[in-house]
């Protein structure tokens, strides 16, 4: 299996000069750096202990800054490595102001050019992320003898299935780590069967992840509006049959609550125009962000957001939110996000992709599950009438990322040292 495996990378290594010039077309490369991915080195490697933590993208990157942050102040460390696969994530990373850490994206994972990146680096320790499971490099890593950690480690059903299709290869890849720290109890169940060791849950990273500065702002009418209609609440990150549901809540409240507008966030918006059909079909006002007006009209019940890129400026807004993909069986979305805002999150029975995410924050009160419109509207009253505080939920929230930082940092650093 290892060598079909090898031989499939190899070929994609001969024709990645082509795969590179067509992603730098499409602008998913940066020109100048997408050499990194062959294994050409754009950077100094410092004298001294290296650590290095691989994640895939913008997600896996900002979750684990706290930890480098606290690494950097560490004066065995000279030089932390961090490597990622996505162009939107080396822009991230461009963001932030760290002393000791680099950046490189992370090379094809051949045999010949793993060997050449580590020979390179020479790292001390090594941690990949959440579920970044390259063969050819966990290998060379442990014939080195260099310390391998999996943090933050995820394991879905659906990933867990198409590992243990092929488990002698399995067991072979993920019984090279030192040691698996763990976001649930879920992953714990799928890595042991995987055939990892040293299996510990410490709980999800992104409880402490680090908040870019929100440079979306919202136009000066659109700002004007929301200060003169207040919100009901907003449904965020919706799918088909959600957005009506959303809307039948609005109906049910307006003539209690009359001077209130709800906006609905769709995860695909080119269904916007079909969405705001089937809304006006229940005899409500619906406005599309879109629809550049100076002056937008004191009627509109449903504020239904059709441009990309403007969730967070809405989330600041918002104190209650119904976050979709939970009422279909979709799984769910990451409720993190919204909660970091300040914002409560109501959400359907189907969150099984952030179960133990959701368990944490039902407990804490920052979330609440809904399976009816009387249920949402229950909720929407009593955030109304009460002494709500955005202040509070966040507060909680990072009591919660910091528990699982330190937990993080006591076990890693022991394989650091």
């Amino acid at each position: 299996m290892l060598l079909i495996y090898r031989l499939l990378i190899n070929f994609i290594l001969l024709i990645s000069p082509v795969i590179l010039i067509y992603r730098i077309l499409k602008r998913k490369e940066d020109y100048k750096r997408c050499i990194e991915k062959i294994g050409i080195i754009t950077k100094k490697r410092n004298k001294g202990k290296l650590v290095w933590f691989h994640g895939s993208s913008v997600g896996e990157i900002l979750s684990i800054i706290p930890l480098i942050e606290i690494l950097e102040k560490k004066k065995y460390i000279k030089q932390i490595l961090l490597t990622s696969n996505t162009l939107s994530s080396a822009n991230v990373f461009n963001k932030l102001k760290l002393k000791k850490t680099i950046h490189q994206f992370c090379p094809i994972d051949s045999n010949f050019v793993t060997k050449r990146f580590l020979n390179y680096w020479k790292p001390s320790s090594v941690f990949f992320i959440e579920s970044e499971i390259w063969p050819n490099l966990i290998i060379n890593v442990k014939k080195k003898n260099i310390p391998l950690g999996l943090i933050n480690a995820r394991v879905t059903r659906k990933s867990f299935k198409k590992w243990n299709k092929i488990s002698f290869f399995s067991k072979l890849i993920f019984n090279k780590f030192d040691f698996c720290l763990t976001q649930n109890s879920e992953t714990n169940n799928y890595l042991k069967k995987l055939g990892a060791l040293n299996i510990k849950k410490i709980g999800n990273l992104k409880f402490s992840e680090t908040s870019l500065k929100n440079n979306e702002r919202l136009k000066k009418n659109v700002k004007n509006f929301f200060n003169s209609k207040k919100i009901l609440f907003a449904g965020v990150s919706t799918h088909p049959g959600e957005e009506i549901f959303c809307a039948h809540v609005h109906l049910s409240l307006k003539k209690q609550f009359p001077n209130r507008v709800t906006i609905i966030i769709p995860r695909h918006i080119h269904r916007s125009v079909d969405i705001k059909g089937e809304i006006e079909n229940l005899g409500l006002k619906v406005h599309l962000h879109s629809e550049n007006k100076i002056k937008l009209d004191k009627k509109i019940d449903i504020y239904l957001v059709d441009t990309f890129g403007e969730t967070k400026s809405f989330l600041k807004i918002c104190k209650v939110v119904f976050l979709g993909g939970s009422l279909i069986k979709h799984g769910g979305q990451n409720p993190l996000e919204a909660a970091r805002f300040g914002c409560r999150v109501m959400h359907g029975p189907n969150i099984s992709n952030f179960s133990e995410v959701y368990s944490l924050l039902n407990k804490n009160n920052i979330s609440l599950k809904v399976n009816t419109f009387n249920n949402a509207k229950k909720i929407i009253k009593q955030n109304l009438s009460s002494n709500f505080s955005s202040k509070n939920i966040i507060n909680k929230l990072n009591a919660i990322g910091n528990k699982v930082l330190i937990l993080n940092k006591k076990e890693i650093i022991k394989y650091i040292k």
